[in-house]
């Protein structure tokens, strides 16, 4: 066996999937993850706009961004993470663009994405 079939073997028996919603950049979604402090272990919510998704199979990321107290936070979730939750698809944006990093660029009324019509 070499190197390939050993990845994907490891991939179909030893780590498990997350059954994700279908979304794309644009999207605006709420991550639910866990967070362990100490002991405790609560569900922290993050709700933003999908800016990326990148990789592919068990190497898949999604980075969502949010604008808190006039401060634009980003983060870098993996796909195969256990400690997401769920993830809810709040509303679905129109762009162009799989990876929309003018976004950061842009303020105030700017920065809105059109939304999809269902």
């Amino acid at each position: 066996m070499n190197k390939a079939e050993i990845m994907k073997f490891v991939e179909e028996t030893v780590i498990q999937k997350n059954e994700l919603p279908s979304f794309k950049a644009g999207d605006t979604i709420t991550v639910h993850y866990k967070i362990k402090e100490g002991n405790k272990e609560r569900i922290q919510t993050f709700q933003g706009v999908v800016l990326q998704r990148a990789g592919k199979g068990l190497n898949t990321t999604f980075t969502v961004r949010k604008i808190s107290g006039n401060i634009g936070v980003e983060r870098i979730f993996p796909c195969t993470s256990p400690f997401i939750d769920k993830i809810d698809v709040n509303k679905r944006g129109v762009v162009r663009r799989a990876r929309i990093y003018y976004l950061r660029g842009l303020q105030g009324k700017k920065a809105r994405i059109k939304e999809e019509r269902i």
